[in-house]
This record gives C-alpha cells, structure tokens and sequence, in this order.
C-alpha cells in the first residue's frame, strides 16, 4: 500500500504505538493510506472477530473437537497481512492465525472444512482443527508442535536468498514458542545466513496457563534479538496500523537483503489457550475484564470515527454482510461430506508405488464390498 520505506527504532523501552487507545494518531508521520485502504483494514478485524465467534459457536455444538481462539489478535494479524505480497512471500503461522490467514485470502469455506475435517479441507481431513494453509497463497501448513515450523521458515528463506526470488517468508508465533530449542536454533540460523525472513511473536502473555515471567527474565521478547545480532522491534500489537506499519518495514528490510528481524507485538487473548482450556483458573476476573476493554476494534473505531470514516450504520451492514458471507461459507462446507477413504494414499509420493496401488486396490475393493 505504502510505496515510502519508513524506518522504525529497534529495542524501544516503549511499544512502538501509531494510533493511541483514545484513536488519535500519535506518530510523527502521516500514515498516507486511502480512505478505501483504512476501511480495509477495519473489515478484515472485523470478519476475523466474526470468524472468531462462529467457530466458538461450533465447538460447543459439538461439531468441531478443537479451536485455538483468537479474539484479540486481530489487529496484529490484519496487521501482517497487509504488509505481505500475497501470493508471493511466504507466511508460516501458528494455530492461533485464523484472522491472519482469512486476510490472506484464504477462503471461509476452506477454514471451515479444516475445523470440521471434511472434504472442504484442502488438507483432506487429515490435519486437527486450527491447522490451516495454502499451497496457492505459499501459505505453510500449520504445525502441532510449538516452534517446530521455525527451522522450515528459515530453510525456506535461505532458498529464496540463493535462489534470487525477491520473496519473504514470515513465521509467526506465540511466546510459548520462544521458550523451545527449535525457536533458538531456527533464529540463529538466519541470523548468521542473513535469510530473509522476518519472525513475529504475537505475545500474549500466557503460553497455555503459564504466565511469561515464568518463561522468560528478559524484559520482553523483541530484546532477545540482540543476542542474534539482529534487530528486534516492540510494537503495541492492540494497534493494527503500528502492526503493519512495523512488519511492513521488516518485510521490506529483508526483502533488500539486510537481513532478518524479530517483531513483538503485544497482545491480549481474549478467550482461553484453546476450547480445552478453562483462562478462569489462572486470569483473575479483574484483569480479563481490563483486557476486554483495550479492545484493538474498538481503539481502530475510534480512528476511523475521527477520520470521518466510520459510522454505526456502515458498521452494521458490514457485520451483517460479513455474517452473511461466513454463514454461507459454513453451509457449504457442511454439505462437501467426509474425505474419500481412498484419498489416504494421495500426497504421498509424486508417484504412487506398487505397493500403495496394491494396498489402495483392496480397500477400494472392501469399501465397494
């Protein structure tokens, strides 16, 4: 969107913040996107809120076993989307990135035949809930083991440094997932090969039920970069254009060959790790009702409304458009079925061998039986 390059201080003791909680801009920059660019940005935090809410829905009906919710994430992961070439960088996430890749592109019903595991899923069924990916958006499949998508990430960049492809990957992540030798290993690695590839840490304080200063006695995660020799940014991640502003400048960083960064962007959860989880149990009452009001849609609202961009009527055609499209994309999931038993021996190998021909011809033969 932004063709200027604008530089951002790494290691601030401060969160880097561009819209503040009351919804002035408060960077010393005019942000230069359109009016039409700005509503963008409040659409896709909007349909991920919605996304949020209806797989919530699911998972208490009993028609999904697994969710990972992402309730305020949203504004750091519109945030990243906006900031990559899509369909040409690539993006790594973790199971917490359902916002993230809906604004990538991926479509609903693709998101929702991954939670219900049927033949909607690009994946056949054979990945857990909250596992999406792409091939055509270069979206890499999501991972179960923490930090375990890290080292692929920056294989993946060092491809595309000796391969001169002008990509980017980014690998995003929770703080849990810096507590894992993988994180480590794979951080490392691109720093000395000068990859590029930008790793993001959505940071929301609690890895499951373990809060961050059990984790870690570095005063956040950005200044872990210093010990890779790379920069490390603290951003307030509850401010979508902070978000994108900061991993936009990263992303084009690395795509100059300078090499790669560490982005945190501080965020709240708003529900717990995932729907086997009860937050009550470790989060007081007091602080998850002073999470829920530092609600990065409603601080975003509050810009909008002093840019003369936002207003309750547009606002609420946008939600019932959005609930509309995602409830059509949920019933078209519903109706694709369950995976074809004989897809098990796809995907496998470029070309089946004799033995899987053979073993796929007797259960093609009990399945007719």
């Amino acid at each position: 969107m932004v063709k200027e390059r604008i530089a951002f201080p790494s290691f601030s003791q401060e969160p880097i913040r561009l819209i503040d909680p009351e919804g002035c801009w408060v960077a010393p920059f005019s942000h230069g996107l359109s009016a039409q660019e700005l509503r963008h940005f409040y659409r896709d935090m909007l349909a991920a809120r919605l996304l949020d809410e209806k797989l919530v829905v699911l998972v208490r009906t009993g028609r999904t076993s697994f969710i990972a919710p992402h309730a305020g994430h949203e504004a750091a992961q519109v945030g990243i989307a906006h900031a990559l070439r899509k369909g040409h960088d690539w993006l790594f996430p973790y199971y917490r990135d359902l916002g993230l890749v809906l604004a990538m592109g991926v479509p609903p019903v693709e998101i929702f035949g991954q939670t219900l595991g049927n033949a909607a899923d690009p994946a056949k069924g054979r990945q857990m809930p909250s596992h999406p990916g792409s091939r055509p958006l270069n979206i890499f499949t999501v991972c179960s083991a923490i930090a375990s998508h890290i080292p692929p990430a920056t294989g993946a960049a060092i491809s595309m440094k000796l391969r001169r492809t002008h990509q980017v990957a980014v690998c995003t992540f929770g703080d849990g997932a810096t507590s894992e030798g993988d994180w480590h290993a794979g951080v490392n690695f691109a720093a000395v090969q000068r990859a590029p590839v930008v790793f993001v840490c959505e940071n929301n304080r609690y890895a499951i039920s373990v809060n961050i200063s059990k984790q870690t006695a570095s005063e956040n995660i950005a200044v872990k970069a210093k010990a890779y020799g790379i920069p490390g940014y603290y951003v307030d991640g509850l401010d979508v254009l902070a978000s994108y502003f900061v991993v936009q400048y990263v992303v084009e960083r690395a795509r100059a060959g300078e090499g790669p960064s560490l982005v945190e962007l501080a965020v709240h959860r708003f529900g717990p790790h995932s729907s086997a989880d009860d937050d009550t149990r470790y989060k007081s009452r007091e602080e998850l009702s002073a999470e829920r009001q530092q609600d990065p849609i409603l601080r975003y609202q509050r810009f909008l409304e002093r840019e003369g961009l936002w207003d309750a009527q547009w606002a609420n055609e946008l939600r019932l458009e959005i609930a509309k499209e995602l409830e059509t994309a949920l019933q078209e999931a519903q109706k694709a079925g369950e995976p074809d038993p004989l897809q098990m021996f796809d995907d496998v190998y470029a070309a089946r061998p004799w033995h899987l021909e053979e073993q796929r011809r007797q259960v093609a033969e009990e399945l007719e039986a």
